[in-house]
């Protein structure tokens, strides 16, 4: 019986299960290996002992965030998604980490944080410096009540007030963890848009997917009139049906020709009966 070649179908879908059952190595960049010799792990360490991980038998590894950040919240406070801090290294340095982990065969997924951005990021800048500027809606903004005081009583995560008054806009804007962490307004389609071009730009740097950290925003009602009870604890409420932003994910293309899919592991804050964590495919 002659074998009949295989469909590129077929071939995709064995590319794709690469994640079934994986062991997944995790490294944060700041603790595993210092070869610059200031104190703080980086890429070039990284690189160092690929060859280790990949002996261990780990089929892939799983970058934390290394992008250019005041580290106000150890690099989870992003001031640009498309760069490396240079605490960590250069892009030069990570495509080296990248080519050699793929040499060893192994798959590398990446952080990234879109529930919210640095306050340093040109975005936030941008967006802060009037109510009519082309990015003033990429964050959520609200007017104080009457007494001046926040428009609702959510608290953050991390403690305190969600709601900080900026001098410039003479608005409060949120932010679900540090204060120099506002919350990106993920119900605007422009910033939907934006967020999903700096995955492209890693895609196509060749990273194998990622994982989606602190996605609260995608879930976050919009509607700041709402009070909620002490017994909630005051965090900002749930929508009953979160962002979907699903739909954009696969529009993502990679650069390369054929089949060139991207696992990618989404951590949101709703319910654990309700949802932990899911995985979707960006193809």
């Amino acid at each position: 019986m002659t074998e009949q070649p295989q469909s590129k179908t077929d071939a995709c879908k064995a590319e794709t299960a690469w994640w079934r059952g994986a062991v997944i190595y995790q490294i944060y960049p700041r603790s595993f290996k210092d070869a610059s010799g200031d104190g703080i792990g980086d890429l070039k360490g990284i690189l160092e002992h690929l060859d280790h991980i990949a002996d261990l038998g780990a089929d892939g590894i799983w970058i934390s965030p290394f992008f250019t950040s005041p580290m106000r919240d150890y690099g989870y406070d992003i001031a640009d998604y498309c760069n490396v801090d240079p605490i960590f290294g250069t892009l030069e340095d990570f495509d080296a980490v990248l080519e050699k982990a793929h040499q060893l065969g192994l798959k590398l997924i990446i952080d990234q944080v879109y529930s919210h951005s640095s306050d340093q990021h040109s975005w936030f800048m941008e967006s802060r410096s009037s109510r009519t500027n082309p990015k003033a809606d990429w964050y959520v903004w609200a007017d104080p009540k009457a007494d001046g005081s926040p428009p609702n009583n959510w608290q953050s995560l991390f403690k305190g007030p969600a709601w900080t008054w900026d001098g410039h806009r003479k608005q409060y804007y949120l932010h679900n963890f540090l204060s120099e962490q506002p919350d990106l307004n993920l119900h605007n389609a422009d910033v939907q848009a934006a967020i999903l071009e700096s995955a492209r730009f890693w895609l196509d740097r060749g990273v194998d997917g990622f994982r989606l950290m602190r996605q609260i925003s995608i879930c976050t009602t919009p509607d700041c009139a709402i009070i909620r009870p002490a017994a909630s604890k005051a965090r900002a409420p749930m929508i009953s049906k979160p962002i979907s932003i699903t739909a954009r994910n696969r529009k993502i293309s990679h650069s390369s020709p054929g089949c060139a899919p991207c696992l990618t592991v989404m951590m949101i804050g709703l319910p654990l009966r309700k949802l932990a964590t899911t995985a979707l495919w960006m193809n």
